[in-house]
């Protein structure tokens, strides 16, 4: 007899994202939902739905199909509904983190238009670890409401999220978790020589050009670049430190985005700077940074892979969800664009450099935090497995 079957969507993942954060997320959900399966004896057949990319994909396997999105097949009948129609449960992880308003409304109506037609579709909606909200217009978070109301789980990855979802009075439909990238698989360093301490530094593209709109769109309270300039200056003076600039979005399609070439750009201008290649994939780009001593990002998958990893960090956030992931971890060593002066971040900055060690040892009590939390996600997926799988054939 073959063994019980389940189609599990994967609503707002990708395989080939420019965006490595969203490949991390797409890459580790599928891991942990195949151990799952693995312990149940489950046979698991995966529909990941996403924005079209041209990448060459990351992952490949005969049980994944990917069905890219045009912005039209979330309304045409046989666009995403029908595709949904095919799954015994769909699980939405909202690209971590935009199922929310802060990257404009019509990212958030793309968003909430998605979980509606698999609501329509009548399939159980998991909404997978994310940070939900904020939501600054309030008929975003009329919709969101509703959206989560007539949802199946609802999984926060930080203590903000939740907070923001108390006043709904979701009971036990509501869980808190933690990003699931913290199970991004990755080649662990082997022992190296040399007497120099290896600084990663990955420099937002996004925040570099101003965001989408070019014009401070997440209304920074620092100069960005000159930030940059100041920590790449600061280190690149250091003579037993050897700089690496690490790109985590790498798009040769959308130049907004792009880290490498802030990279690329940056190194011309200073010397003995290093330039990561152009990843392959979210675990390549872990695996190199796995090879830091010290690491600071904007990106903020970029830092966990850095974290999961035991590497110390400090994320340089542009947004809560920084505060709130590593917060709910009990590591508060969040730098903070939107709050803190340019002089204040590059001390942080500086300060962690030469405090490392210390932030090592609180690194390591964040990972087991995460185990513990990851845990809770884990009991949700399993309970869902064991409900919605397909009968032996």
């Amino acid at each position: 007899m073959e063994p019980p079957q389940i189609t599990i969507g994967l609503l707002w993942h990708s395989v080939n994202s420019d965006n490595l954060g969203i490949g991390a997320l797409t890459v580790s959900q599928i891991a942990i939902v195949d151990r799952i399966a693995d312990q149940l004896g489950i046979k698991v057949r995966y529909k990941v739905f996403g924005w079209r990319d041209p990448a060459l994909p990351y992952i490949q396997r005969d049980d994944i199909d990917v069905y890219p999105l045009r912005t039209r097949a979330l309304l045409r009948p046989g666009g995403l509904y029908s595709q949904v129609r095919k799954c015994d449960l769909v699980l939405d992880i909202s690209a971590g983190d935009s199922f929310a308003d802060i990257y404009g409304a019509r990212r958030f109506m793309l968003n909430a238009t998605a979980k509606t037609v698999v609501l329509a579709a009548r399939r159980p909606l998991i909404l997978s670890p994310q940070t939900i909200g904020p939501y600054q217009r309030w008929w975003a978070r009329l919709i969101a409401g509703g959206i989560m109301r007539a949802a199946y789980k609802i999984v926060t990855r930080d203590a903000l999220s939740t907070k923001v979802l108390k006043p709904f009075n979701f009971g036990e439909k509501l869980a808190e978790a933690t990003d699931v990238a913290f199970r991004l698989p990755y080649d662990t360093p082997p022992a190296r020589s040399g007497s120099k301490v290896r600084f990663g530094f990955n420099v937002s593209g996004l925040l570099f050009n101003g965001g989408y709109t070019k014009d401070n769109m997440f209304s920074l309270a620092v100069d960005y670049p000159k930030l940059v300039h100041a920590v790449v200056k600061h280190f690149t003076a250091l003579p037993d430190c050897e700089v690496h600039l690490i790109g985590h979005v790498n798009s040769k399609t959308h130049v907004v985005e792009d880290d490498h070439r802030v990279a690329v750009e940056l190194a011309g201008k200073y010397q003995d700077v290093i330039v990561a290649p152009r990843f392959d994939s979210p675990s390549a780009a872990k695996s190199y940074i796995a090879t830091m001593d010290y690491f600071c990002g904007s990106r903020m998958h970029a830092c966990i892979a850095a974290f999961s990893a035991g590497v110390p960090v400090l994320p340089i956030a542009y947004s809560r969800k920084f505060a709130g992931l590593f917060g709910t971890l009990g590591y508060n060593r969040t730098a903070d664009c939107k709050t803190q002066t340019a002089e204040e971040i590059l001390h942080a900055v500086i300060d962690g450099f030469e405090g490392r060690g210390e932030l090592k040892g609180e690194v390591e009590t964040g990972r087991k935090a995460a185990e513990v939390k990851l845990a809770t996600y884990e009991d949700v997926l399993l309970e869902a497995l064991k409900r919605f799988q397909c009968p032996s054939p």
